[in-house]
């Protein structure tokens, strides 16, 4: 599992999550971003097109080696300056109030601990600071979700312990944001993961 962990699912997931699709909803939830962003779950670095050209520095959130070399390229092509600077997102090396905006796209369903992971991007964020998400999760509709129900063991075991069943914006407000701009919607793909939940959240 170790190998597959590291080697091949940041593999997977660059390609899966590089489609031409979601490059637009990238760029749709990045909007309005400027300044120092803290970026929670780095990946690849399939942000790094979609950041506005506001914003001048990115701290990188990531555990995978393999996916921070592949960002590399990614990095390199951007105007916006980005330093890697640390592995979980449930301990976020950054002093209080240093961040003017954070990013998290697909990221929030596979923290294990996602609770902490948002109490300490609020630490990091200044007051008024705005957290971007763009995440998938449960579906209102009662028959997709129990086949996410049972979907999902399995697909913890292969996406690292993604979840299919959490609710992202409810998580979000419940860590003390207050949110002003809440979108879900189906995007084009298999259901059971496609509910896309689309917002942009204030530190109270």
């Amino acid at each position: 599992m170790g190998l597959y962990r590291e080697h091949v699912l940041p593999r997977l997931i660059d390609r899966a999550c590089g489609t031409g699709e979601l490059r637009q909803w990238r760029r749709r939830v990045a909007e309005g971003l400027a300044g120092t962003v803290v970026e929670i779950g780095f990946g690849s670095g399939l942000n790094m097109e979609a950041y506005p050209p506001e914003v001048e520095l990115v701290y990188a959130v990531e555990p995978a080696e393999v996916a921070r070399r592949l960002a590399a390229k990614r990095i390199d092509a951007a105007a916006a300056r980005v330093e890697h600077v640390g592995l979980r997102g449930e301990e976020i090396p950054l002093p209080d109030a240093s961040c003017d905006g954070a990013l998290s796209t697909f990221t929030l369903c596979t923290i294990p601990d996602v609770e902490q992971a948002l109490a300490e991007v609020r630490r990091v964020l200044k007051p008024g600071g705005r957290l971007h998400f763009l995440e998938h999760g449960r579906s209102p509709d009662h028959r997709i979700a129990r086949w996410q129900d049972r979907l999902e063991p399995m697909q913890k075991r292969l996406a690292d312990g993604c979840h299919l069943t959490r609710l992202p914006a409810d998580l979000v407000a419940a860590a003390g944001f207050e949110l002003e701009r809440v979108e879900s919607r189906y995007a084009r793909g298999p259901k059971p993961w496609s509910w896309f939940t689309e917002g942009v959240a204030r530190r109270r």
